[in-house]
């Protein structure tokens, strides 16, 4: 098992920048995909940003050239760095990973933008 805790989210104006970090109850070094998902009130959880230990990375149409998603496995934290936010971004983000076919979830961190 591996717990998962978000941190980083809050208030900030349209055009602000945020940066979410994932922290991981354990090593990450063999965990091949973590990702990040959002869910705005009202609408179905989304997908945001997908990173493997190769370093393949994928990325939402909506978020492409504003986030930049990266992991330190080191650290066992991943990390979404969030630019250029918009109102549209409101959400609560969720990290996920993946292992032996379990999926992960951590709690989810609010991520409001003001316009």
């Amino acid at each position: 098992q591996v717990q998962l805790v978000e941190s980083g989210g809050g208030l900030v104006q349209a055009g602000g920048s945020l940066r979410l970090s994932c922290a991981a109850s354990r090593s990450i070094f063999r965990i091949n995909v973590m990702g990040w998902y959002r869910q705005a009130p009202g609408k179905q959880r989304e997908l945001v940003a997908t990173i493997t230990n190769g370093n393949g990375l994928n990325y939402a149409d909506s978020v492409k050239g504003r986030f930049t998603i990266s992991r330190d496995n080191a650290k066992n934290t991943m990390y979404l760095q969030m630019n250029n936010l918009k109102p549209g971004d409101t959400a609560v983000y969720y990290c996920t990973c993946v292992e032996y076919a379990v999926v992960y979830w951590g709690q989810g961190t609010q991520v409001t933008v003001s316009s």
